[in-house]
C-alpha cells in the first residue's frame, strides 16, 4: 500500500546574483491519502517540478515540512520512486540491466533482483525486450523501462515529472492506461506532473491546480469518474467535460490575472521618467 504524504506551508526560492531572490512557491500545503493518484496541473513557472524534487528530496525545503508517513523527508529515498520526462536510462545497460539498477541500490542479492527486474518488465508489457538496450527500443518502450525501475523497488510512493509529454498521442493514451492499471494493481501512491488538463482529469482521482508568481495550490478538485473499465471512452462523458473546462476557466484566468498584474506595475526606470 502507498504512503500519506503531508505538505505544510512549503516555500522555496532560489537566489539570482545580481536579479536579488526569486521565490518559486510559497507557503504550498496539501495532503495526499495513502494510494491516492493526484494530478499537478498549472502554468509553467509555477513551480510544479520543484515541489515535486522537494518531495523526492532532491531538493531542500527554505521553509516548511514535507512528510512521508509522518516522517520528515530530508533527502532521497527508497520509499519514493521517481520517473522524470526524459527516460534517464544507462545507454551501456540492457532493459533489464536498467531495472535491476534500483534493486541493487537496495542492496537485493543478484539472483533475486534478476527474478524481480524480469517481473516488473513483464508488469509492463516489456518481458521480452529485457536484452534490448535503450537506443534499440521506441520512446514508449523507454519510459515503460524507466516505470518498470521506478516499481523494482517496490516505493511507497511513485513521483511521475510530465512522464508521457514527449510521446505520441497513441502511444500516451496507452501508457496512461498502463499507468492506471499498475496502480490499481499496486496500490501506490501516485503524484503526477502534467501540462494537459485531459490527462489530468483522466488520471488523477483528484487534480491540484496551482498558480504561479509565486507558485501555490489554488483549487483542489475531486475527480467523480468510474475507472473499472478503462476501454471506455471517459473523455466524453458529462462529467470529464465539464471538470475539463472548470480547470481550463481556472488556469485561463488566473494566467490573464497574472499578466496583467505584471504589465500594470511600471518598471522602475518609467516611474522615474514619470
Amino acid at each position: 500500500m502507498g504512503a500519506a504524504i503531508g505538505v505544510r506551508d512549503v516555500t522555496k526560492g532560489f537566489d539570482l546574483k545580481r536579479r536579488g531572490h526569486f521565490s518559486v512557491l510559497e507557503k504550498v500545503s496539501f495532503d495526499v491519502r495513502a494510494g491516492e493518484f493526484i494530478t499537478l496541473v498549472g502554468p509553467s513557472g509555477c513551480g510544479k517540478t520543484t515541489l515535486l524534487d522537494l518531495i523526492a528530496g532532491l531538493a531542500t525545503v527554505d521553509d516548511g515540512q514535507i512528510s512521508i508517513n509522518g516522517k520528515t523527508v530530508e533527502g532521497p529515498g527508497l520509499d519514493r520512486g521517481v520517473v522524470f520526462q526524459q527516460y534517464a536510462l544507462f545507454p551501456w545497460k540492457t532493459a533489464l540491466g536498467n531495472v535491476e539498477f534500483g534493486l541493487a541500490a537496495k542492496g537485493v542479492a543478484r539472483a533475486e533482483r534478476r527474478d524481480r527486474a524480469r517481473a516488473c518488465l513483464d508488469l509492463v508489457g516489456l518481458g521480452e525486450f529485457g536484452n534490448r538496450y535503450p537506443h534499440e527500443l521506441s520512446g514508449g518502450m523507454k519510459q515503460r523501462v524507466a516505470i518498470a525501475r521506478a516499481l523494482s523497488f517496490e516505493p511507497e510512493v511513485l513521483l511521475m515529472d510530465e512522464p508521457f509529454a514527449a510521446l505520441d498521442a497513441q502511444t500516451r493514451e496507452t501508457l496512461q492506461d498502463e499507468l492506471l492499471r499498475l496502480w490499481q494493481r499496486t496500490g501506490t501512491t501516485v503524484v503526477f506532473i502534467t501540462h494537459s488538463i485531459d490527462e489530468a482529469i483522466y488520471l488523477g482521482e483528484r487534480v491540484l491546480v496551482m498558480a504561479a508568481a509565486p507558485g501555490r495550490i489554488a483549487h483542489s478538485l475531486d475527480v467523480h469518474l468510474e475507472r473499472g473499465d478503462l476501454s471506455d471512452d471517459m473523455r466524453s462523458k458529462p462529467e470529464f467535460v465539464r471538470l475539463r473546462h472548470e480547470i481550463w476557466a481556472l488556469t485561463h484566468t488566473r494566467a490573464e490575472a497574472q499578466t496583467y498584474r505584471r504589465e500594470s506595475v511600471p518598471r522602475p526606470e518609467a516611474a522615474q521618467a514619470a
